[in-house]
């Protein structure tokens, strides 16, 4: 390739890149497909890593259309991505599916029983909206039901929903199912468009943050 070719193709891939950018950051628009906190809420994440949240309740048909989308991405997301699930409390009779997550989370089982609690309350219909009803349930999934009802009433579980109280607070949860990004930007499918949408925004949000 001759210098003058060589100089003009340089240019224009330098101007699509540009242009790139440039939509890339039209695309997704602050106050509109996101929202930038007013406080950064500090994450676990660690050094070098970008913290995205999921916010969700068990009973939410939403929630439970989004779920097999999101286990997906969750098991593709890059390395630096630290992802979490807080259950959601806007009233207190959300409490109960509250602690059966984190009880899950303590014990180890989220893997193989997280999914069977959509499944319960979306297909079989089970209401599990009570500490009663979610503990004659896990003992039929063969989960040790002392282990269960000790652990759903621990201190640490007490506090894990205590903590997701104060970022569903934090991030000013409007809805779910919803992400929060990095401590600094949440977004939803109304704000998005849909949460498959949504996670693109997220996926740019990721990107920015680092």
């Amino acid at each position: 390739m001759k210098r003058r070719s060589f100089a003009t193709g340089l240019l224009a891939v330098s101007t699509a890149l540009t242009q790139g950018v440039a939509w890339a950051q039209q695309a997704f628009r602050s106050g509109k497909d996101f929202l930038p906190l007013d406080r950064p809420v500090p994450t676990d994440a660690g050094p070098g890593k970008v913290e995205l949240i999921e916010f969700f309740w068990y009973s939410c048909p939403h929630c439970n259309a989004f779920e097999p989308t999101f286990a997906q991405w969750v098991k593709n997301a890059p390395k630096d991505v630290v992802v979490r699930r807080v259950p959601v409390a806007f009233r207190d009779d959300f409490a109960p599916q509250q602690r059966l997550y984190f009880a899950l989370e303590a014990m180890g089982l989220l893997d193989t029983v997280h999914a069977k609690v959509f499944h319960a309350v979306h297909v079989e219909r089970l209401p599990l909206n009570t500490d009663a009803l979610i503990q004659a349930w896990i003992e039929k999934q063969g989960v040790d039901g002392k282990k269960f009802a000790e652990t759903v009433r621990s201190f640490g579980v007490a506090g894990k929903v205590k903590r997701a109280v104060q970022l569903q607070n934090d991030f000013r949860v409007e809805g779910v199912p919803s992400l929060g990004i990095a401590g600094r930007y949440y977004t939803d499918g109304s704000l998005a468009g849909s949460m498959e949408r949504a996670l693109k925004v997220a996926e740019h949000l990721i990107s920015q943050s680092r």
